[in-house]
């Protein structure tokens, strides 16, 4: 596509056409510095000159799509597709917007006509895999990808994206060695390469040398997550010390630790406090950041440290955290996001703990809720959490829909425990329908909400059993006996057969991602590990 229409181009409107290359470079440098918001309002002022130019509609709808609005990027991408349906780079486009709405039907209608046509566009092979991919299709999807680098074999786009998909497959060292060419391949390209590209693709090296168990350097290549050039990276605003050298000492130090990532994660690295607190000695002062929702519980679990709540907004497309109370922080010499004390305190396997739990629930909480139990149907108290909060695109595939726990739930001598959080009263009721069952709720307790409680609730019960997620991660985090029922490719075994993190924990890993074009299907990946909790169950 070209940068400005080339049809009506005459003496008169030239300074039109000036003025919008002038406000699309300045809107293209506000977005390189993730001044989104700037970057959208000088390509609208763009659009004002210029109402259907096909190169700014182009750009606006590419920073929605950073901003997380496929929506809007959709309709715009749309405008220049219908204006040339033969264009690959906007069919192309257009059909991104789709698969991030999770239309990935709309999306392979899109591509497959143009891509008959233009059988040699490797931007048309390489997208049209990821939508396969993203359904669960790994198999034709990688089929898409080879094409996409036969037709040119430095298409770094395409060898990260061949990389996800043998990492999905259990092919981690292939998917490795695929990884590191193409960020090879994108460092090389014109320019040093697009650094949001190189972010993503470091992030997710970072990921398979975990899944390898190379801890030494897949907690250092781990920073990736915090590179500005990452569009999903975390901003820390206003805290009230300098950033933690990465070789300064820990001794005697007043250190800051902010929790980071989402609510599962938080709990998850929370685990290295207890070394951390040995780390910093006597002369030493641990305050503690936490999601609002884990203050109580953290400062119970960790009484020698001051525990604080942070703050989460999100801005432009990006995490920004912060601290409210920062004037309540009573010494603050340095700070750090608390992962990147894991290649410190967790340089190999051997250093993680073999103890059943380092958060300590509410004694009294426990106790009210074994007597509530009391009252609930005789049988073993097993609590059920069957998706993650987030059920967007491609993270629908990651999960075994509720119907198909069926011969789970048929299990004799269990009463099943609700623990699953947000809308769930239409799966609920349809399962209790079907398999002839009632879940037993438990009253007065918001279980997105009431973190504290729902701990004391996880520790209460016989076993908690769920994909990993914030109630199964802070279930295993109290110590309470929990198994885990996983989609392939997690790097939390970090090249084991267990969970490190968990030791008491138990581990059921499906062969294979389920489908995101039909989540409610009986697949076999699914279907196999879960007969194999079944079984575990009733033994």
């Amino acid at each position: 596509m070209n940068d400005t229409p080339s049809q009506g181009l005459t003496a008169e409107n030239a300074p039109q056409t000036r003025d919008v290359a002038i406000l699309r470079r300045r809107a293209a440098e506000h977005a390189a510095a993730g001044q989104l918001s700037t970057a959208i309002a000088t390509y609208r002022q763009a659009l004002d000159a210029a109402p259907d130019h096909p190169a700014v509609l182009t750009d606006l709808g590419r920073v929605a799509l950073r901003m997380g609005e496929p929506t809007m990027a959709e309709m715009l991408f749309a405008r220049v597709y219908e204006a040339d349906p033969s264009n690959p780079e906007a069919a192309d486009n257009l059909a991104q917007a789709l698969r991030e709405q999770a239309r990935y039907d709309d999306a392979v209608a899109v591509l497959r006509p143009i891509l008959q046509a233009s059988p040699a566009e490797p931007i048309l092979w390489n997208t049209l895999g990821t939508v396969l991919n993203a359904q669960g299709d790994s198999t034709t999807a990688l089929i898409y990808f080879d094409e996409a680098l036969r037709l040119v074999p430095r298409f770094a786009a395409a060898r990260y994206n061949r990389s996800g998909v043998l990492m999905d497959q259990g092919q981690t060292q292939a998917a490795l060695a695929e990884c590191e060419a193409a960020l090879t391949l994108a460092k090389a390209a014109p320019g040093g390469g697009n650094p949001g590209d190189m972010a993503m693709m470091s992030l997710a090296r970072a990921m398979m040398l975990l899944t390898l168990g190379q801890l030494e350097a897949g907690w250092a290549a781990y920073e990736a997550r915090l590179d500005p050039g990452l569009p999903a990276s975390p901003t820390f605003d206003e805290i009230p010390c300098p950033r933690l050298k990465a070789d300064a000492p820990l001794a005697g130090l007043n250190l800051l630790t902010l929790g980071e990532q989402g609510l599962g994660d938080e709990v998850l690295f929370v685990s290295v406090v207890p070394d951390l607190v040995k780390a910093l000695g006597p002369n030493g002062r641990l305050t503690l950041t936490a999601e609002p929702r884990l203050v109580p519980l953290f400062a119970r679990s960790f009484p020698t440290a001051e525990v604080i709540a942070h703050a989460t907004v999100h801005h432009e497309g990006r995490t920004r955290r912060s601290i409210p109370d920062a004037a309540a922080i009573t010494s603050c010499e340095a700070w750090t996001p608390i992962a990147s004390l894991l290649g410190r305190l967790r340089p190999s396997v051997e250093t993680f703990k073999a103890d059943a739990g380092y958060l300590r629930p509410d004694p009294a909480r426990v106790a009210y809720w074994r007597s509530a139990l009391a009252t609930a149907p005789a049988g073993r108290k097993v609590g059920l959490t069957w998706r993650s909060g987030l059920m967007t695109g491609k993270r629908r595939r990651s999960y075994a829909p509720l119907p198909q726990w069926r011969e789970v739930l048929a299990t004799p001598d269990v009463q099943w425990v609700q623990l699953q959080y947000g809308e769930c009263d239409a799966e609920l009721a349809a399962a209790e329908s079907a398999f002839g069952l009632t879940f037993w709720r438990p009253p007065s307790i918001n279980l997105r909400e009431d973190l504290d409680d729902l701990a004391a609730l996880s520790s209460a019960l016989d076993l908690v059993i769920g994909t990993p997620n914030a109630t199964t991660s802070l279930a295993a985090a109290c110590g309470a006996q929990t198994w885990f029922v996983a989609a392939p490719g997690g790097w939390i075994q970090l090249g084991t057969d267990r969970h490190p993190w968990y030791p008491h924990a138990r581990l059921f890993i499906a062969p294979r991602f389920g489908s995101t074009q039909d989540p409610a299907a009986e697949d076999g990946g699914w279907t196999a590990v879960l007969a194999e909790v079944a079984q575990a169950l009733r033994s």
